[in-house]
């Protein structure tokens, strides 16, 4: 992947605040994703709803990643980070 990776304000203080085995789990799991987007272990999909047009990957159990693709300027823009029912409320 030749995309760029950039954190939404927000994102970045979900992450500050997430226990370290979180932080943890989202550095191994986005350094997977830049080795492959579609690995399995990603559980990579397209939200729906008031959500349609993000996507989401599985960081550990519960927890999850928001983030968008901007295609014309190949940056993944991550958005929140957080447990299903935070994120999905």
């Amino acid at each position: 992947m030749t995309a760029r990776v950039r954190f939404s304000r927000h994102f970045l203080k979900q992450y500050n605040t997430a226990p370290r085995n979180i932080q943890t789990a989202f550095d191994a799991r986005l350094k997977r994703f830049f080795k492959n987007q579609h690995d399995p272990i990603l559980r990579n999909h397209a939200l729906r709803g008031m959500l349609s047009g993000l996507r989401s990957i599985n960081i550990s159990g519960d927890w999850r990643a928001i983030f968008r693709e901007l295609p014309d300027e190949k940056i993944i823009f991550f958005d929140a980070l957080g447990t299903h029912s935070q994120l999905y409320r």
